[in-house]
């Protein structure tokens, strides 16, 4: 399963969950496998700068990155309509939540 994390920076594991979705700064990509982190990678959000329509062009970039799973703070109607569309599950988490805790309560409750 493939999971992003919307967050503040680029540390990866170490990071925060962003306060926001479609302007996050960054997507930190966790794949798993087996209940076990496999890898983890950063992405750049390009819609960061965008006036209007962040939202859906964050999708497409985690869409294009064969994401399963997102993990978020806050996610508009739009957004969830698109995230659902795709197939893509996901759950809102405290803003500030360390990424690796976030990810640790996933594994824990099976990707639910």
């Amino acid at each position: 399963m493939k999971v992003a994390i919307s967050t503040k920076g680029r540390m990866g594991l170490d990071d925060e969950v962003s306060n926001v979705f479609g302007r996050a700064e960054t997507f930190t990509i966790v794949e798993l496998e087996g209940g076990n982190v496999k890898s983890v990678n950063v992405l750049e959000n390009p819609a960061l700068s965008y006036t209007h329509g962040a939202g859906p062009i964050a999708v497409k970039t985690l869409v294009d990155a064969g994401v399963d799973f997102v993990i978020t703070s806050e996610l508009g109607i739009g957004v969830s309509t698109l995230l659902q569309q795709h197939n893509i599950k996901w759950r809102i988490v405290r803003a500030g939540t360390k990424v690796r805790d976030a990810i640790e309560e996933l594994i824990r409750e099976g990707g639910r």
